[in-house]
């Protein structure tokens, strides 16, 4: 680390030095932990807090803790000591704010986060700020009367926080908003009177949106403003056989048969269901006269994706697999460039391998990609000249994923958000191969980050824990951040939330692991509770300072929640990543029970007579295959999960080579593999009371995986039950019907209570 704070995300990540438990580190006054170098642990740097700013926002928000502990104790990059005159050495930051709070602010906070809370839920998303950095675009999500749907409207908000926001559209349904490049105007995605999503226009100022497309075919995947702000670059997605989208589709004669012609390996998707004919590709839009036309012409073999305007408006970079293998599982894809007026595209000429997410450079001359050589390989950002010169990599000592890729105006750096260890900061990246500095989000999660043309003000949203994601501004070195918009502050005002408490170890072949442990409710000292083990999907991915609304109401029902990120999980480099593949049941399993081992040995409140243990997806799969291998457990809920990986493999969204690579093979080469981590091989030793939870129009994990479980139990006595959801996908914990949301929860909940023992 330099004296300006900056660090190398590298293999030191993974180092096996236990560290200080988040939970002190966290509360030290003005404290955040940093990457650990060179497989040693990272010293904490504190960060004054001005008293003048803790005052001013306690007596603008004085009912609410929780905002001003988030939003006060963030993490800043310190260059010398804390001179905070607020919290005496010792006593965290955060008992020094609620000493200020009135008496009446902290009592009113006594109920715990139960499950109908999600309906007061608003959610924030999509920022970008406007080329003067003098105003933020976003979108606002809250359940419908009938908690069955969402509405989601375009608001507008001023950077320098006054007045409030205000509401641009009625919605419902209204997403994506761009600035035009001179900010008078913001195109969005929005229904038309015919239901029909189409592209919008509205002024900043306010007024009546209209509607700029008027699609009879197809739909819009993505688009962007061409620099002239005459022309606007779509994706569509259309049957290749359709000359004009403009056109209504001809009626078939005669009756039609309710059938799907399946001639690909990939022809199904989890929300999406049976997939059609269509492919994406390349428009332009006239934004005037509502003209459209091709720019790249449709090919039944392959899409062109993640397109992009350069900077002088003279070309577009895009994502294409030209070889025709993509909807049989091919995996390379390659960058295209063409010329925005039309032409022949012409490829890139990189190693094999899939190019992801393209950005320009502001001066028009080089690019920057995520580049995997293969499956399940170290994910790298290159720096690709385009007028000559070498391509290079930029990330050699960055062992993460970079996502939300974002050029500085200057072009001398580069912005991203990876996963790091339970959070998901922001970085500035050098262009030199040097490595990466967080800016900001090291104790919570940052997306869509956007910047000011000037390069002067970054917009984006922040979470964590305790509060979901709301509108964040900061200056370009992620200092003096503040929040933009406190649409959950009634709802977070009237719930008890608190922080996750880490806890890390080494297991025994070396890895270091974090996991996470949340208190009941209303937690004594000196009293036992029960304890659920909540095991995260994927098995990439990460849990942690997230808002995660299931923790607390677990909590809130008096169960003590525990998770880790086990082998296999995102944010703790290549390496421990990759550890569990063709090993299901084997490292992912191990690394859990060794976990709630740990939680046991440290938190003696723990009752180890009174554990439950649900998750979903791959922690599904592990929720079963636990109950297969172990009989500690009062009951088990498994959720979209998978009891058979041979009907699994056959039944999924995927291809058959993504299996292929899981196992090492196909069903017939690897058969004892794929059975032999199946739990349903080894069903007959289950004791476990289990609530099977699935989802009819899940395609990930088929609800065939959940009723092939159920029946095992039931045949063998097992006292089980399953709550199948109607018409929702794998992914009703996140984007299902708000209804259905809170009874999943509901479910679990009763579950626990029927088979938990209270004293």
């Amino acid at each position: 680390m330099d004296d300006a704070g900056s660090v190398g995300i590298g293999a030191g990540s993974e180092s096996p030095i236990e560290h200080a438990p988040r939970s002190d580190a966290r509360h030290r006054e003005g404290a955040r932990p940093c990457f650990p170098i060179d497989g040693k642990d990272a010293k904490f740097r504190p960060a004054p807090t001005p008293q003048r700013s803790l005052v001013h926002h306690l007596h603008v928000h004085p009912a609410n803790p929780f905002m001003a502990v988030p939003f006060l104790s963030r993490p800043r990059r310190a260059r010398r000591p804390s001179r905070s005159r607020i919290a005496a050495p010792g006593i965290p930051l955060a008992l020094a704010l609620f000493a200020l709070l009135p008496a009446t602010a902290i009592q009113a906070q006594t109920a715990g986060m139960a499950p109908e809370d999600l309906y007061g839920v608003i959610g924030v998303a999509e920022p970008r700020i406007s080329p003067d950095g003098a105003r933020v675009v976003f979108t606002v999500a809250r359940v419908a009367e009938d908690a069955r749907s969402r509405e989601r409207s375009i608001w507008i908000t001023p950077t320098d926080g006054e007045p409030e926001p205000t509401r641009l559209t009625d919605g419902p349904s209204d997403s994506s908003p761009r600035w035009s490049p001179d900010g008078a105007r913001i195109a969005y995605l929005g229904h038309d009177s015919e239901e029909r999503i189409q592209l919008h226009l509205i002024a900043a100022s306010g007024g009546t949106p209209t509607p700029v497309t008027a699609l009879r075919q197809g739909s819009i995947s993505s688009f962007e403003w061409a620099p002239d702000g005459a022309r606007i670059l779509l994706t569509l997605n259309l049957d290749p056989e359709v000359g004009d989208p403009l056109v209504e589709p001809t009626e078939p004669d005669g009756p039609v048969p309710d059938i799907v012609v399946v001639r690909d390996a990939v022809y199904a998707s989890d929300e999406a269901g049976y997939l059609d004919e269509g492919r994406k590709h390349l428009w332009v839009l006239d934004v005037e006269s509502g003209s459209l036309g091709p720019l790249t012409p449709g090919d039944p073999a392959w899409n062109d994706e993640h397109a992009t305007v350069s900077p002088d408006g003279g070309r577009v970079a895009f994502v294409r697999d030209a070889s025709g293998e993509e909807y049989d599982g091919g995996f390379d894809r390659g960058l295209w460039f063409l010329a925005l007026d039309g032409g022949t595209p012409a490829a890139l000429d990189t190693p094999a391998g899939r190019i992801e997410d393209p950005v320009w450079a502001p001066a028009n001359d080089r690019v920057v990609y995520r580049f995997t050589p293969e499956r399940y390989a170290r994910p790298h950002l290159y720096l690709h000249s385009l007028v000559g010169g070498p391509r290079v990599r930029l990330t050699a000592e960055v062992d993460r994923r970079p996502e939300n890729l974002l050029f500085h105006p200057s072009g001398g750096h580069l912005y991203f958000t990876a996963d790091h260890q339970g959070t998901h900061p922001l970085y500035r990246l050098a262009l030199d191969g040097s490595g990466a500095t967080p800016l900001f989000g090291e104790d919570g999660a940052v997306s869509s980050p956007t910047i000011s043309a000037d390069g002067s003000m970054l917009a984006f949203t922040y979470e964590n824990e305790l509060y979901p994601p709301e509108i964040w501004v900061a200056d370009a070195e992620g200092r003096q951040p503040r929040p933009l918009t406190r649409f959950n502050d009634d709802l977070v005002a009237g719930i008890d939330l608190q922080r996750l408490e880490e806890l890390r170890f080494q297991n025994p072949d070396g890895f270091p692991l974090q996991g996470f442990v949340l208190r009941p409710h209303g937690f004594e000292p000196g009293q036992s509770y029960p304890l659920v083990l909540n095991i995260k999907g994927g098995p990439g991915g990460m849990w942690g300072s997230r808002w995660f609304p299931e923790f607390h109401m677990l909590a809130a029902a008096g169960y003590g929640v525990a998770f880790v990120n086990y082998r296999g999980s995102s944010g703790y480099g290549h390496r421990h990543m990759d550890a569990v593949r063709r090993d299901y049941g084997g490292a992912d399993a191990t690394d859990n029970l060794l976990f709630l081992d740990q939680v046991l040995a440290r938190h003696d409140w723990v009752d180890p007579d009174r554990l439950f243990v649900t998750g979903g997806s791959h922690g599904g799969f592990l929720t079963a295959w636990l109950t297969t291998r172990t009989d500690r457990f009062r009951a088990a809920v498994p959720q979209r999960m998978v009891s058979n990986w041979i009907s699994e493999a056959g039944t999924q969204a995927f291809p058959p080579r993504a299996m292929q690579d899981e196992f090492g093979g196909t069903i017939w080469e690897r058969f004892d593999d794929y059975w032999g981590r199946s739990p349903l091989a080894h069903a007959p030793q289950v004791k476990t009371p289990t609530l099977v939870i699935h989802s009819t129009d899940d395609r990930i994990t088929p609800i065939g995986q959940g009723q092939e479980w159920f029946y095992a139990l039931r045949a063998l006595g097992v006292p089980s039950e399953m709550v199948i959801f109607e018409g929702e996908s794998h992914a009703l914990s996140r984007t299902g019907r708000p209804v259905n949301q809170v009874e999943r929860i509901r479910r679990i909940i009763e579950w626990f209570d029927r088979w938990d023992e209270r004293p």
